[in-house]
Parts: C-alpha cells; sequence; structure tokens
C-alpha cells in the first residue's frame, strides 16, 4: 500500500516527532510513503491532501498535526474546519485520510503525550479503512 504524509509545520516540535513515528509505524507494518509534505498548519491540508489524492501511486492520506489552545477559541475553528474538509475529500475521492491531528483544547504538554498514539492510530487507521473498503467493494 502507497500512502502520503502530510505534516503541519505548526508546533513544529510536536510534529515533526509525529511524522518520525509515522515513518516508523508505516515501515514496520511494510507501508510506502510515496509522498511527505510540509504545510504552515493543520488548515491548509485539504488543497495538498486534495492534490495527493488524485495521483494513482497514492492510496491513502495520514494527515499529522497538533492543534494547541490558545487564549481563544481559534483552535476549534482550524480543528473543525480541517476535520470537515479531509472528511469531505476522503468521501470524493473513496480513498482513506486519517486524522492525525491532535486538539482541539490541548494544552502543549498534552500534545508531547499524544505524539505516538496520534501518530501511530493515524497510520493504522488508513490501513482498516483500505481494507474494509476492498472488502465490501467486492
Amino acid at each position: 500500500m502507497n500512502i502520503a504524509v502530510v505534516v503541519s509545520e505548526f508546533n513544529e516540535k510536536v510534529t515533526s516527532r509525529m511524522l518520525a513515528v509515522a515513518q516508523e509505524k508505516a515501515k514496520s507494518i511494510n507501508l510506502k510513503i510515496t509522498y511527505t509534505c510540509s504545510i504552515p498548519g493543520a488548515y491548509d491540508m485539504p488543497i495538498i491532501v486534495d492534490s495527493l489524492l488524485k495521483k494513482k501511486d497514492v492510496d491513502a492520506v495520514v494527515t499529522l498535526g497538533a492543534i494547541i489552545k490558545g487564549q481563544t477559541k481559534h483552535d476549534e475553528v482550524i480543528s473543525h474546519s480541517a476535520a470537515q474538509a479531509l472528511t469531505n475529500l476522503s468521501i470524493k475521492y473513496q480513498k482513506p485520510v486519517s486524522l492525525g491531528i491532535s486538539g482541539p483544547g490541548m494544552q502543549e504538554r498534552h500534545a508531547y503525550a499524544r505524539i505516538r498514539p496520534v501518530a501511530e492510530r493515524a497510520v493504522e487507521a488508513v490501513v482498516k479503512i483500505s481494507d474494509e473498503l476492498k472488502r465490501i467493494q467486492k
């Protein structure tokens, strides 16, 4: 299975570690990462994911990001917008797009604690969804 990974540069100390975990997990389950794209933030992911899903050598996309709460509800706006857009793209192309974006309402210490579980689950999710799609489309 060929996957692409889209990672947010915002909160890079967290997301760079998420990327390393996702790469490790993909390798351990024999997935090939055909593209790795860095983008400014989680809100910016949909346009890149859209382009990746059009490619024949991409079976699924893993998204990685960390949306940490500030003094306003901006984190909620960003996370809801990104999640909805990514869901719509997955449905449009009938290819898995995992939501490996932690937050909203999360403090920085929580982001660090969630690096491994969020990144690993994001990779595992695209495999499970892909397998299930194949099963029901037979």
